[in-house]
């Protein structure tokens, strides 16, 4: 009789010893250690393990605990950790953990089941509370709400992926908890393949897990979504501000070549007055696709190509793939092969997978000589003028996508193997080349863009949503994926606008850009063999339509790159979910309505298919206005917005501000002498932080800033004295009225001004093609009161 071994599930069993340590305890129960740390009042460290100690290593946390006092109280049949806004009680027969807060509501709770394991893998299982919603989890298809949904972070190439795939590109193991009006977030510090189920195929738990390796995660909780992405990103880490030119309108395709294509595009931008801001060479600018050469047959003279860009207007960003070919004579593979930088199977033998350039070894990022070795790579980009940097196919993707999963890695001196590395490759990758190029650019920021990340990528690059399709519920699908990415600390995330994979259609293209110009990362870019996916390459009306949104986000600068400032100093995301802001409110997740952002907290966008020229908009609480024409819409309402081509339903809350460029120039540098302030009557007192500085250099981390808070009340609007020794650009500020009816007069520091009036528009008139000649009015808002005053570092207080 053949016997089969039988594996069987285990839980955490009883508790058989606990002592203090700081800011928390450890101990052993009956089949595994543990530990329980306060990072802060509001995060808890919680540990797992059946090894016989707790690991400290991580690529994610960059955050140290607090030195704080923790109420430690043993009980007949629990321990009770106090913080002064949480506590953890842990019962002893059997471990289980619950988290309370100080008027011991349940915030969240371990099911009965507990922590098991099952074979290697470990599992976490909590309790679904009354009414429980999920949130999170970053670049995840399906809806807004999680629950009832399981998902796999396991970073993949997911070409042409459909709108309810998964796993994607990236990993953030960090959701965030919403119930009887308690909010709370679980970030799963663990990089091999994890798992979540809000519910999904049971009606019995939530649960998280991960296929080996500790369970070690971390709780917070706080008031709002706002403060546990906060939380999340003080343990994860926060951006640099990235180079202006950044997050202006970039160009891209697969590709621009030969070098007289590029120059033409970028001339074309300039002869039909779009702003533009970037060129991005994909892989055939290289020679035969192997990264740092450049094509001798269309790239012969790289420097005189990158110089005449820059005469224009232009940066460059340039592909950096991962995969170093192996051949004879090629410098980078050569050099890689003698400093032993590349990942190796167990008995030593380097790693060969096909890609682009054919076979090729990959570096192991978690080495620091690699990283080290990696940065001396780019010299010769950076010496030719090069900025910016696109970390692609690093998932890692090869050909066959089966990579081996014995690969050894070095994990900083932890070696482990790709079962725990293939999460983080894209990370290192992308930590690595902006280490390097930040050093190499002697103060200037570079450009960095990943497509494989995961938790706390946040610190090194941006983030897009790979190689998406071109139709109406992928766009859609664009704006949730990077709405849910803000949500788990990726505030510079975006889409491919016009879709990559496919022909967009003129109307799906004219419905993108409207919705891109409200995207943190702002990129046009399709692949080989598809149609021409330029502004100007859809017919005259598109064009005019991708103009005028192109020149409405430069406009929009001044508050666009205050909310980058606000995300380096934050966390909060530029694309914000409703459910920050509104969390219990039920309509927000409705289908027809969980598309919809906040972009900051002024401009909500409601993003709509090309084929509509009606929807439902839900506004939330609070007083709303059309953004173009200023039309008053009470909240806690749905209403029917038109939405022809040429108008993106955009709406702006009650007792917002909103500074903006007067006009709009072919760069970001192009700022003009005029700072428009827009203040939008309400009921409720408001700020807003205005941030400038030169938006190339570091020397912001000095002091070389300007900062002013703004500050609206019913009767009141100060501009505070400005902070920070960079000298603003603007001579002029124009504040503009907007709702104020009947009013007259204001007082500017205490002297009467006299309201002006002009006719407004956010948007320029469509062109008239009606051959009986009618010409169009467009959006526009009649009268609209206005005051001119001298910019002045000092404060200045206007009443009425």
């Amino acid at each position: 009789m053949t016997k089969f071994n039988t594996v069987v599930s285990r839980n955490t069993g009883t508790l058989e010893s606990w002592q203090k340590i700081s800011n928390g305890i450890t101990g052993k129960t009956s089949t595994a250690h543990f530990q329980v740390t306060f990072y802060t009042e509001h995060i808890v460290r919680v540990t797992f393990t059946q090894e016989s100690f707790i690991e400290s290593f991580s690529y994610s946390v960059v955050a140290e605990p607090d030195k704080q006092q923790i109420d430690i109280h043993e009980e007949h049949d629990s321990i009770l950790l106090r913080s002064s806004l949480i506590q953890v009680r842990l019962s002893k027969n059997p471990v289980r953990l619950t988290f309370l807060n100080n008027n011991n509501q349940v915030i969240n709770e371990d099911e009965t089941l507990g922590t098991t394991w099952n074979g290697e893998q470990v599992t976490v299982h909590k309790k679904l509370q009354d009414g429980e919603r999920f949130i999170g989890l970053g670049e995840k298809t399906g809806p807004l709400d999680r629950k009832g949904h399981g998902y796999t972070n396991w970073n993949t190439d997911a070409y042409g992926y459909h709108t309810g795939a998964d796993p994607l590109y990236c990993s953030t193991p960090f959701y965030i908890g919403l119930h009887n009006q308690l909010t709370y977030g679980i970030f799963l510090d663990n990089t091999h393949k994890t798992y979540f189920n809000f519910g999904a195929s049971n009606n019995r738990f939530a649960s998280f897990g991960a296929d080996t390796g500790e369970m070690n995660y971390y709780f917070m909780h706080d008031q709002s979504v706002g403060q546990i992405i906060k939380h999340y990103t003080h343990l994860t880490g926060r951006m640099e501000l990235p180079p202006l030119w950044s997050i202006g309108y970039q160009q891209c395709r697969y590709s621009y070549y030969p070098d007289k294509e590029a120059l033409s595009v970028a001339n074309t931008f300039r002869e039909k007055d779009i702003p533009a801001d970037v060129i991005v060479f994909d892989i055939h600018y290289m020679e035969q696709y192997k990264i740092f050469t450049w094509s001798k047959k269309d790239f012969s003279d790289p420097k005189g190509l990158i110089d005449k860009l820059k005469k224009l207007g232009f940066q460059v960003v340039v592909m950096c793939d991962p995969g170093i070919k192996v051949e004879d004579g090629y410098k980078t593979y050569e050099d890689g092969k003698v400093k032993d930088v590349f990942i190796k199977y167990p008995d030593g033998e380097n790693y060969t997978g096909m890609v682009w350039p054919g076979w090729c070894h990959f570096p192991d990022f978690t080495n620091p000589k690699t990283r080290a070795w990696w940065k001396e790579q780019f010299k010769d980009y950076i010496a030719l003028g090069v900025e910016g940097f696109w970390n692609d196919m690093n998932e890692i993707a090869t050909w066959g996508h089966s990579l081996p999963e014995t690969i050894e890695m070095d994990f900083d001196g932890h070696k482990s193997t790709m079962r725990r590395g293939r999460n983080i490759y894209g990370f290192q990758m992308a930590r690595s080349t902006y280490e390097g190029t930040k050093e190499l650019l002697n103060g200037k920021r570079p450009f960095n863009l990943t497509r494989s990340a995961f938790s706390g990528i946040q610190r090194y690059s941006a983030v897009w949503t790979g190689d998406n399709v071109a139709y109406d519920e992928h766009m859609l699908l664009g704006v949730r994926l990077v709405n849910s990415m803000g949500l788990t600390g990726i505030a510079f995330a975006g889409y491919d606008v016009g879709g990559f994979v496919g022909n967009t259609d003129e109307k799906l293209f004219a419905r993108w850009i409207s919705i891109g110009a409200f995207s943190p990362f702002f990129r046009g870019h399709t692949m080989i063999n598809t149609r021409d996916s330029e502004p100007w390459t859809f017919g005259e009306r598109v064009e005019e339509i991708s103009r005028n949104y192109i020149k409405l986000r430069y406009r929009l600068l001044p508050y666009l790159y205050s909310l980058f400032y606000d995300a380096s100093q934050t966390g909060m995301p530029v694309c914000r979910s409703l459910a920050i802001d509104y969390s219990f409110d039920h309509n927000i997740y409705d289908h027809r309505f969980q598309n919809q952002y906040l972009f900051g907290p002024a401009l909500l966008v409601a993003p709509v298919e090309s084929s509509k020229d009606l929807v439902k908009v839900y506004l939330p609480e609070g007083t709303w206005y059309d953004f173009y024409t200023d039309q008053k819409h009470n909240g806690s309402s749905v209403t029917v917005a038109d939405c022809p081509l040429d108008k993106l339903p955009v709406y702006v809350k009650g007792s917002s501000i909103i500074p903006m460029r007067a006009k709009a120039g072919n760069t970001v540098n192009d700022q003009g002498d005029t700072l428009e302030l827009h203040l939008y009557a309400g009921e409720q007192t408001n700020s807003f932080i205005m941030y400038e500085d030169d938006g190339d250099t570091f020397s912001y981390q000095q002091g070389a800033f300007s900062k002013r808070k703004l500050e609206y009340q019913p009767h009141r609007f100060t501009l505070e004295q400005v902070e920070g020794t960079y000298p603003s650009p603007y001579k002029t500020i124009e504040v503009y009225f907007h709702g104020f009816n009947d009013l007259k007069n204001v007082q500017v520091n205490q002297a009467t001004q006299t309201l002006q009036h002009k006719d407004y528009r956010f948007l320029q008139p469509m062109a008239n093609y009606d051959p009986v000649g009618n010409q169009p009015e467009g959006l526009i808002i009649r009268e609209l009161p206005y005051i001119s005053i001298q910019q002045t570092p000092d404060e200045v207080v206007i009443t009425w």
